[in-house]
């Protein structure tokens, strides 16, 4: 198989100055938007947007417009594509789904979210919905997720938690106990 190299220029450009794509199917719900501007604060930019120039030499997304209104004002690495409306279409309709498609190997993915730490709690909330969906515990024995403690000040949290039976509960409860926390079983 040839595979041709459709990039044609990277530039940087202020994500105002890119024209968002008419037929952008992708809708971003407000825990991505958070999550997203999560590991900018926490990462900076480590990808780039994908654009087509059209005849007018205005540059047109084809991929990241989450990105580029996230931060309109930031200069973003920009890879030009020559492609055709043809070719523009193709890439919109496939390349989420294509990245989608892909499964997970429960240990590494276990293993990775042990070692992320982060600031943000959209961005711990959505690790945390990807292992549910993935079925990680991430609190099993032997998957321990160390967390910086976190200062509540004076507000109070209250959280359930459920459990598969009692013997998960006690020792999900005497790890929270020897954290500082006040537990209240519903299991008897």
């Amino acid at each position: 198989m040839k595979i041709r190299d459709r990039i044609r220029d990277f530039r940087r450009v202020k994500a105002s100055e890119l024209t968002p794509n008419p037929r952008n199917w992708r809708t971003h719900p407000q825990a991505q938007q958070d999550a997203l501007r999560g590991i900018l604060a926490e990462v900076g930019i480590a990808d780039a947007l994908l654009a087509r120039e059209l005849p007018d030499g205005t540059l047109r997304l084809v991929d990241g417009h989450l990105r580029g209104d996230t931060a309109p004002d930031t200069e973003w690495p920009v890879l030009v594509l020559d492609i055709n409306d043809e070719e523009e279409a193709k890439l919109l309709g496939t390349l989420d789904p294509l990245a989608a498609m892909a499964e997970a190997d429960q240990q590494k993915f276990g293993e990775l979210l042990a070692e992320i730490e982060t600031e943000s709690e959209a961005v711990e909330a959505m690790l945390a919905e990807l292992a549910e969906q993935e079925g990680i515990d991430l609190y099993a024995p032997g998957a321990e997720v160390e967390r910086p403690p976190v200062d509540l000040g004076s507000v109070t949290y209250r959280v359930i938690v459920l459990v598969a039976d009692e013997t998960q509960q006690a020792g999900l409860i005497e790890r929270l106990e020897s954290e500082g926390f006040e537990c209240l079983p519903l299991m008897s």
